[in-house]
């Protein structure tokens, strides 16, 4: 394709990129700049942008997912794109669940979803149609602590208390698992759980501590 036709083209074509390919030798720098641009404007709309735009709005934007929380159930509409840790913390004010990295990798956000651990912040909501979540807010009795709980008070597993519920919520989880034979094991299994304080072998203690209990 000669340098003249881009000059006169508007925005390139969907095939414009691969024209361009076969006859790089005669493209300026001001050419190359129109193609990306273009691609860049095709990329940006989102394919299901002229269904959704058709859609009332709230069948475009909600959905509807039950889930039982800590025992209670709750019907709730939802952005399908939302995570569980928002959906905890911003719709249901059930804030002892942190938000650390929002990327999986510090295990703050970590509860039990149908009895499994799971990081909140990379679950969607929306695809837990009548799951069970349990959340730090639901293991104590009152002002009975759950025996973790007490654990991680008898042996200091914790410092500034931001990792706490996250770590409590997996050391749960690792002994539900049978993860809980050894201090080792326990390092291994709750290795995606971060602490920046340090605290980890109170920590290994106390779920070593609970794990031993009949």
């Amino acid at each position: 394709m000669a340098k003249s036709e881009f000059g006169r083209a508007k925005a390139p074509g969907p095939n414009a990129a691969e024209a361009a390919c076969s006859d790089l030798g005669t493209l300026s720098r001001r050419d190359v700049l129109q193609l990306a641009g273009g691609a860049a404007c095709f990329a940006a709309v989102p394919a299901d942008t002229a269904q959704a735009a058709r859609l009332p709005a709230e069948e475009a934007t909600m959905a509807s997912v039950r889930l039982t929380v800590n025992g209670h159930t709750q019907q709730l509409a939802i952005d399908p794109r939302q995570s569980l840790l928002d959906v905890l913390r911003e719709t249901l004010d059930l804030t002892g669940t942190k938000k650390g990295c929002n990327q999986g990798a510090c295990g703050a956000c970590t509860v039990l979803l149908d009895g499994k651990r799971v990081v909140s912040c990379l679950t969607l909501a929306a695809m837990h149609e009548g799951a069970a979540v349990t959340t730090i807010e639901g293991l104590a009795r009152g002002d009975d602590l759950h025996p973790l709980q007490a654990a991680f008070i008898q042996h200091d597993g914790l410092q500034c208390g931001f990792c706490t519920p996250g770590q409590i919520m997996s050391g749960l989880g690792c002994i539900a698992e049978g993860h809980a034979g050894s201090p080792e094991e326990i390092q291994f299994w709750m290795s995606g759980n971060i602490c920046r304080c340090g605290a980890y072998p109170g920590i290994v203690a106390a779920v070593a501590d609970t794990a031993g209990r009949p």
